[in-house]
């Protein structure tokens, strides 16, 4: 059993509430707590020695960064705003405090940078390795809150920054995209958005999966990155560049689908706001069900997926 499979079936019956505007399934929880056209957004997440970070290759504050940046890259992914953070630390037994002193230094810093109140938590031992857990809280205007589904046929897909070879060191030192998903949102007529921590063709299918449609991407077009370039150059036994763009986890960039006829305004304008980061046009929505990539071959069903725990 993987990772999706046991998540459906822990969420077949949840509990909820009237205050449930989403649940399970999206990239935050979104609840209407009473507060004038404002929704509040409800996120945790956890990273883990040896499988999202190891210290050999991770500075103390990498990791700090990371365990919050998770977090605040969902929020982003809702066109959110991040408020106050509850951070769980699980040590092992013989830690060390300078250590841990340090990571809580990155989380600090990253929460001053993005507005964010570090509230409380909880410490226990879990024997053999670190394990932060932070669950965050954010708010957004209900009528700007944007969700996995919603995608529509037609729709142009668009992704910020570059992808693949996030392990080369993005993964720990990665910005979450907060201004730009919020510009975003208050700009254009965004479908349905999500942000890209287990691979575009993972993350993809759960827009496509929730929106009940298809989508076609383009190959030439998927915005590689440099990192995932060089490490098939210098290290052939890793995955071609292209396949690492589609499957590498990490990159916590956004994805988002958007009326085609928004994009030339979308470019010029993203050009003024954002010169430094990248957006590319990667291909499009269909009302066929299913994931098709366009290559020099033609077309052909994607079989290439994301990052699985227990896969």
């Amino acid at each position: 059993m993987n990772e999706l499979d046991l998540i459906a079936l822990l969420t077949r019956s949840l509990p909820a509430n009237p205050s449930v505007v989403a649940g399970a399934g999206d990239d935050c929880a979104v609840l209407d707590c009473g507060a004038p056209g404002r929704f509040l957004l409800f996120k945790t997440d956890a990273v883990v020695s040896g499988i999202h970070f190891t210290a050999q290759e991770a500075a103390p504050e990498q990791i700090g960064h990371k365990a919050l940046g998770r977090c605040l890259s969902d929020i982003a992914a809702m066109a959110g705003t991040p408020l106050a953070a509850l951070v769980t630390l699980a040590l092992p037994r013989k830690f060390q405090p300078r250590f841990i002193e340090r990571v809580y230094a990155g989380i600090n810093r990253l929460a001053q940078r993005c507005g964010v109140a570090i509230v409380g938590g909880e410490t226990t031992t879990n024997p053999g390795r670190l394990l932060i857990s932070i669950a965050l809280l954010g708010e957004v205007d209900q009528d700007k809150c944007i969700r996995r589904g919603g995608a529509m046929d037609g729709d142009a897909l668009w992704v910020t920054g570059e992808l693949g070879g996030s392990l080369a060191g993005k993964h720990l030192d990665f910005e979450p995209r907060l201004a730009e998903a919020r510009w975003l949102a208050a700009n254009f007529p965004i479908h349905a958005m999500i942000d890209l921590s287990d691979g575009l063709a993972g993350d993809l299918r759960h827009i496509l999966r929730q929106s009940g449609v298809g989508a076609e991407l383009l190959a030439r077009s998927i915005p590689v990155s440099r990192a995932a370039r060089l490490l098939a150059r210098t290290q052939p036994s890793t995955k071609p560049p292209l396949l690492a763009a589609l499957s590498d986890g990490e990159d916590f960039e956004l994805l988002f689908a958007l009326p085609a006829s928004h994009a030339v305004p979308l470019l010029d304008a993203w050009k003024r706001q954002f010169p430094h980061l990248r957006l590319t046009c990667i291909g499009r929505i269909t009302a066929e069900p299913g994931l098709n990539l366009r290559d020099k071959y033609g077309l052909r069903p994607l079989d290439t997926h994301g990052y699985v725990h227990f896969a």
